[in-house]
């Protein structure tokens, strides 16, 4: 295994080889990277690094029909839950938390949640959410009157499950007799 000084030095001669440095420009780089390395080994945080932001800023990131992470700058999603989650193992919570996105704030592009609102105002499923809030409401408060009265009236007795009716089998036809050598003859 290589030693943090050899992997210094190769990280800064591959920086070098496209971008022209002095000696002393060099020997400061695989300083600084040996440092950076060493303290990475012990777990410690690397002093002099910021956080990285992206260039978009957090109103140009919700497009019409795209949005773009702020993390790493990657565009053309129709919503961000999965590339967060896949890409940086971040919860949506998180990502609005770290760039001060309002919990409101959907993160998908406009087009997108327009499409899913109309699909769902087709369906009826305002009205079927309205009318479950409803009965969930009734049920609660029932609970709350039938805790209140100490004693519970009594339900009604349910009626007996009722037989299925017998129905008239139809006579089966009768099959036709196979002719046979014997019979032939």
């Amino acid at each position: 295994m290589a030693t943090l000084v050899e992997i210094a030095a190769q990280l800064v001669s591959s920086h070098a080889s496209s971008t022209p440095m002095t000696s002393d420009e060099l020997l400061a780089e695989i300083a600084k990277v040996h440092a950076a390395l060493k303290n990475l080994e012990a777990g410690q945080a690397i002093e002099g690094v910021e956080e990285t932001r992206s260039s978009v800023s957090v109103k140009d990131a919700f497009k019409k029909n795209e949005v773009v992470c702020l993390l790493c700058g990657k565009g053309g999603f129709k919503t961000l839950a999965r590339h967060l989650s896949t890409a940086h193992g971040m919860k949506p919570g998180a990502y609005k938390k770290q760039f001060g996105i309002s919990s409101k704030q959907a993160l998908s592009a406009k087009s997108y949640s327009e499409a899913r609102r109309k699909m769902a105002q087709d369906r009826g499923l305002a009205d079927n959410l309205a009318k479950a809030r409803e009965v969930r409401m009734a049920n609660i408060e029932a609970k709350k009157e039938g805790a209140a009265k100490p004693a519970k009236a009594a339900k009604p007795a349910k009626a007996a499950p009722k037989a299925p009716a017998k129905t008239a089998k139809a006579p089966k036809a009768a099959k036709p007799k196979a002719v046979t050598a014997k019979a032939k003859k």
